[in-house]
């Protein structure tokens, strides 16, 4: 019987030239190169000569955002000369380089390593953090993006000297997948092993050798980094206070290049719910994990059905009761063309007795981008509202009990 993904993937390699292009470049840039077909030789040896035109057109208004995959468009060397991106000072506090090495003594993964990036605020902490040691903000990038990119590109650091964050930024290496995907549609990652084991022992090192709050460790990300995060607090849910997935895919799909396509168009339904009810069934004692959904519905990379399923999965693995009170709101846009641009955007609360288990946003004319970000970098779309202040904010009244 042939899989609902495998049909869809063939009728695209069956439609026009245009969604050929598509599906071969989702390939390319999530999973590595489609190897071409063979040319056939022409019976003439001499030289061929292949003329090209290329039509100018102006730049986009917004470049996609990382992810699973990061762009659509043909992969062409732009006409127009680049943007001059006008560099702000960095934030004041330390920006560390260092990486977890596996200790293969104590059984651990041998001969892997992760490179991290770990930004210590200069802000002095407050009195309780003094006590009880600084909030941890764990952030994965997306495909064709660095730790370093996405940190300059979601302004995060910035925000995290205000509020006297810490933020570590894990690293895909160009070892493990050529274009730095975290390999979230991999089965036995899914289950904990791979590259989640290599994450948690990055966070359990940074824990170790700075003060950190236990009580208040975050993860998030975005797309490919999104479903990483899903993946590492499903696994390890006692270790974070909440968790936050920016345009990113259903969780406990793909597992393979068909499937995994699949999951980014049409999402997972058949398994949305089988998949979290593995998991509980692994972890009886599996705690509340309050998550925030961050989806732009203009996104054709990462579709809006993904977060629909995201949002199942949560309600299921929170166990919201049936009489779960949700709020809802519609906040307006405006300056589109203007100094400081804003998408209309909806928000949805999910709240048991004081508490929101759950908040989903929705981003009209969002593609898969990161909202509110630098848009002179790419994968960002500096449109508010700004992803990463919606972050901190649900983090803030979030504590692991």
């Amino acid at each position: 019987m042939v899989k609902p993904a495998t049909k869809w993937l063939r009728g695209l390699l069956r439609a026009g030239k245009a969604q050929q292009r598509t599906a071969t470049k989702l390939a390319k840039v999530l999973f590595g190169p489609v190897p071409a077909k063979p040319k056939a030789k022409s019976k003439p040896r001499g030289k061929t000569v292949v003329k090209a035109v290329v039509k100018t057109r102006p730049p986009p208004r917004a470049r996609p955002a990382s992810g699973a995959v990061p762009a659509l468009a043909p992969f062409a060397t732009p006409l127009s000369p680049p943007r001059v991106r006008k560099r702000t000072a960095p934030p004041p506090g330390k920006w560390l380089a260092a990486h977890y090495a596996p200790l293969p003594e104590l059984g651990q993964l041998p001969g892997r390593r992760l490179p991290y990036f770990l930004y210590l605020p200069e802000k002095a902490p407050s009195a309780a953090m003094r006590s009880r040691g600084r909030p941890l903000l764990v952030m994965l990038h997306g495909c064709e993006q660095s730790a370093t990119q996405f940190a300059e590109g979601t302004r995060m650091n910035r925000l995290a000297e205000r509020k006297g964050y810490a933020v570590l930024y894990p690293q895909q290496s160009l070892r493990s997948h050529a274009r730095r995907c975290w390999k979230w549609y991999d089965k036995l990652t899914q289950e904990g092993g791979g590259d989640v084991r290599l994450i948690v022992g990055a966070i359990e090192q940074v824990a170790a050798r700075y003060a950190i709050d236990r009580a208040r460790i975050y993860i998030c990300g975005i797309s490919a980094g999104a479903g990483m995060a899903h993946i590492v607090a499903l696994n390890h849910p006692h270790l974070f206070a909440a968790l936050g997935l920016h345009s990113g895919p259903v969780f406990g799909a793909g597992h393979n290049l068909i499937g995994a396509l699949g999951v980014m168009q049409h999402g997972a339904s058949a398994r949305a719910d089988a998949a979290i009810d593995e998991v509980l069934a692994r972890q009886p004692a599996f705690p509340r994990l309050p998550t925030i959904l961050l989806q732009g519905l203009a996104d054709k990379v990462v579709r809006p059905i993904n977060q629909t399923q995201l949002v199942r999965q949560s309600v299921r693995v929170n166990r919201l009761p049936v009489d779960t009170v949700v709020t809802a709101q519609r906040l307006p846009g405006g300056a589109a063309g203007g100094r400081n641009p804003a998408h209309a955007y909806g928000l949805h609360d999910y709240q048991v007795g004081k508490d929101v288990l759950l908040r989903v946003a929705q981003v009209e004319h969002l593609e898969h981008a990161w909202s509110g970000g630098d848009a002179s970098l790419p994968f960002n779309d500096k449109a508010k509202p700004d992803a990463s202040k919606m972050l901190l904010d649900f983090f803030a009244s979030h504590r692991r009990r």
